[in-house]
């Protein structure tokens, strides 16, 4: 393969603490500084980093709306949700607690055969999912 994973994945937020404490307790997260972005005033981004080659950059813009719009599965427009890879299946016990103790998933663990997965809601309402090899 030519590729080695996803890089990143940009999203907007309202709430950026809200997400940085949910991506720290959850996923041991790495958070960069919340700096200016973009030509007018009233945009930031914050860089959350999610694994050794994959990062969430989370960009808030006063007066968009856009993070306050949920509909229901396969209705959410080109990006539906993403998929995290644990680490390993302690990893994946673990983010799969602490998912449950945050009110983020109800733990229901999904048997695909190759690997399994968890689903959750960010604070946001961005749905994501972990998975592990089997």
């Amino acid at each position: 393969m030519l590729l080695n994973g996803i890089n990143h994945i940009a999203l907007i937020s309202n709430d950026i603490d809200r997400l940085r404490a949910f991506y720290t307790e959850v996923f041991d997260a790495e958070v960069g500084p919340t700096r200016p972005h973009g030509d007018k005033g009233g945009e930031t981004m914050t860089m959350i980093r999610i694994g050794p080659h994959t990062e969430l950059n989370v960009v808030t813009i006063e007066g968009n709306p856009e993070p306050d719009r949920q509909t229901p599965m396969w209705g959410r427009g080109r990006l539906d949700h993403f998929g995290l890879q644990a680490a390993s299946a302690e990893s994946f016990e673990t983010i799969r607690q602490r998912l449950v103790d945050h009110g983020a998933s109800d733990g229901n663990v999904n048997d695909f055969g190759a690997v399994r997965s968890v689903f959750f809601r960010d604070p946001d309402g961005l749905e994501g999912e972990v998975l592990v090899a089997e």
